[in-house]
């Protein structure tokens, strides 16, 4: 991909891409889902992609977050109340969806955990008990269960957040006692190298934790969800057996400010 490349042909590529990575590994494109990581993306950009039908995004901070479902959910109310508006802009908002699913990727903090639950449909990134307790402790208090991940430290860098791999079976279970919290799946990040081998290793780690925790039922049949790949390693996360990817520069283009995961 070039920089020349609009976000529509970048969100094309990425698609294809994904299509083509679940075909390797023997799986329909339908069964990976693409979230679109907007750090660094501009509301305009947001709403093109929203524009082109897609409905699932993720925030790595709790006040973004809060900021930009905002403004999905203002856009869209706006569509359905007055859509001439959208014309006089010669805007094609055939395929906006009737809602956003925002997701919570980065790290949370406790004091934190209540406004993020409010926001996102799937916490990506509970990589402590006491995050787990903090996330008990609002979801008692909703009538909706909170969905949420296990965050899994696959590669063993000190860097990076996240349960032990060794750890993460017990971790897991302590989680699936959890009254109105439902575990969907464990989340890993691969180290930053080029070094493909040493991403093969992590992915493939955690893809054995999530089939063990599935051998134990561990989450039950809603225990589903294998959240691996970023914009560098999204096809081989996927051939590993990834069914959700985390997307962002490859998608938006890089950013100057970027200096962390997307």
């Amino acid at each position: 991909m070039t920089a020349l490349t609009t976000l529509k042909d970048r969100f094309t590529e990425v698609s294809d891409r994904i299509a083509a990575a679940a075909e390797r590994s023997g799986r329909p494109a339908s069964e990976v889902l693409l979230v679109a990581v907007t750090k660094y993306a501009e509301p305009d950009e947001i709403r093109t992609l929203m524009r082109l039908g897609h409905q699932d995004f993720g925030e790595s901070r709790v006040q973004q977050l809060i900021q930009r479902s905002a403004m999905a959910e203002e856009y869209i109310e706006r569509l359905r109340t007055a859509p001439h508006a959208a014309k006089e802009h010669d805007e094609d908002t055939g395929n906006v969806p009737e809602s956003v699913r925002w997701h919570m990727i980065g790290r949370l903090q406790r004091n934190k955990v209540k406004k993020a639950v409010e926001h996102a449909r799937l916490i990506h990134s509970v990589d402590s008990m006491r995050l787990a307790e903090e996330v008990q402790s609002v979801a008692l208090r909703r009538d909706d269960p909170v969905d949420v991940l296990l965050q899994v430290n696959c590669s063993g860098e000190a860097s990076k957040q996240g349960i032990a791999t060794p750890a993460a079976l017990h971790v897991g279970d302590q989680i699936d006692t959890m009254v109105n919290v439902r575990l969907r799946g464990l989340m890993t990040m691969a180290p930053l190298t080029e070094d493909a081998d040493q991403i093969r290793i992590t992915f493939e780690r955690c893809r054995e934790c999530f089939d063990d925790m599935r051998k134990r039922d561990i989450g039950g049949s809603e225990f589903n969800i294998l959240s691996m790949g970023m914009s560098s390693d999204y096809e081989l996360a996927i051939e590993y057996g990834s069914n959700l990817v985390r997307v962002g520069t490859a998608i938006f283009g890089e950013r100057l400010t970027a200096d962390d995961e997307d």
